[in-house]
């Protein structure tokens, strides 16, 4: 399928203490003031009486109530069960959602891999106590203790879904079909003005995983581990492609109108994102042969959350097989827990998804923070890290 197969990074952090992990990313400019604390919140032992509220933070279609369809709705089953009141607010990039957890005003927080170190750096969230956790015992073994979502031996959360950033095309403008990154780099000029990508500094690794099997001479080995020169190759891919940019998005709302007004005909895009647009729009994914980068999400509980119980409550109810299969086919990605395949709705959805499929996912680089230290074991260099990335990104655009 991949001219040059992607494998799944590796953090190569897990024996490293929790305090070492956030002495590293702070050195690395990945972890910014305010809220963050030096001695690790501990992991509850014990559940306690509901406290009837709880506060969640998270991507898009992970939290449906009814509100936006009102046949999607994983939501109120869990107040009914627990008496826990859920509101919610969605955001658009990792870099997002690390500010929000900042204010406080969230139980919860779902989490891509570029951002949970993060927050575990800050001391923004708490080690989870997976005893308390009864779906966790049906979580595929190969998402758990991963060094995205655990430190040192210690869970930091609940894995949710996992899958590929996808190449979106306009059926009738983009032709033949693409099967590769070039047509949103080398060949962008085709389609100057309708192009997108998303707004993330994260987004340098599409660049690197192209530059990987059309550059191999850079060396590169790990998307996420980048000396300067990388760094340099592929921001200068993104500043080749910025003269035909339409619009960048993140807000995925904005990408699902550009596709259906025909304002952008190409361009990074997630499967909800294709699942959500208008019925007869002429737009299709496609996952490059060159590879592609990718999410594994975490369900984490803030430090100092206001409702720690409620919280725990939601973590075991949305790693539930029912839940799970809901949430994960809603928004288009492989579910967490095996037994979530016996609930979806379309029969053949953990098949599409390759859910459970080790060796696929194994395919994907799941997105994860740069830090100086560089990830693919390299000793004599520094690599940059997500402050290089994200300085280099505001270049990008201008």
């Amino acid at each position: 399928m991949k001219r040059t197969p992607a494998r799944r990074t590796s953090l190569a952090l897990a024996g490293i203490a929790i305090v070492s992990v956030a002495l590293l990313l702070t050195a690395c400019g990945t972890s910014s003031g305010g809220g963050g604390t030096t001695k690790p919140a501990q992991a509850q032992t014990d559940l306690g009486q509901m406290e009837g509220s709880v506060s969640l933070l998270a991507w898009p279609g992970y939290v449906e109530d009814g509100s936006n369809d009102p046949e999607v709705d994983w939501v109120s089953a869990f107040e009914n069960e627990t008496g826990c009141t859920v509101t919610s607010k969605t955001y658009g990039t990792s870099d997002e959602a690390f500010s929000l957890m900042k204010t406080g005003d969230y139980d919860v927080v779902a989490a891509s891999g570029d951002a949970s170190l993060r927050l575990v750096a800050a001391g923004d969230v708490a080690p989870v106590n997976t005893d308390l956790i009864p779906n966790y015992e049906g979580i595929f073994d190969f998402l758990k203790m991963q060094s995205w979502n655990s430190v040192d031996g210690v869970s930091y959360g609940i894995p949710h879904g996992y899958g590929a950033n996808l190449l979106m095309y306009n059926t009738e403008v983009v032709t033949p079909a693409p099967t590769s990154w070039d047509v949103v780099f080398d060949k962008s000029s085709a389609y100057k003005g309708a192009v997108t990508a998303y707004d993330s500094p994260i987004s340098l690794a599409d660049a690197a995983v192209y530059l990987m099997a059309h550059q191999p001479e850079l060396g590169i080995e790990n998307p996420y581990a980048l000396d300067e020169t990388q760094l340099a190759a592929s921001v200068q891919l993104f500043k080749d492609q910025r003269v035909n940019i339409g619009e960048y998005w993140s807000d995925y709302l904005k990408e699902v109108q550009a596709f259906e007004t025909g304002d952008t005909v190409v361009g990074t895009t997630w499967q909800v994102i294709r699942n959500s647009l208008a019925e007869g729009t002429p737009a299709e994914v496609v996952l490059p042969e060159e590879g592609a980068t990718g999410w594994s999400d975490t369900w984490m509980i803030a430090a100092d959350a206001k409702s720690p119980n409620c919280a725990y409550a939601w973590l075991n109810y949305i790693a539930s097989p029912e839940a799970n299969a809901q949430a994960t086919e809603y928004f288009g990605e492989a579910p967490s827990n095996a037994g979530a395949c016996d609930f979806t709705v379309n029969p053949d959805h953990c098949q599409i998804f390759h859910a459970g499929d080790a060796e696929y996912a194994a395919q994907i680089w799941y997105w994860s923070t740069p830090i100086a230290k560089c990830l693919d074991g390299r000793t004599d260099v520094e690599c940059t890290d997500y402050s290089d990335w994200t300085t280099a990104w505001q270049e990008i655009k201008g």
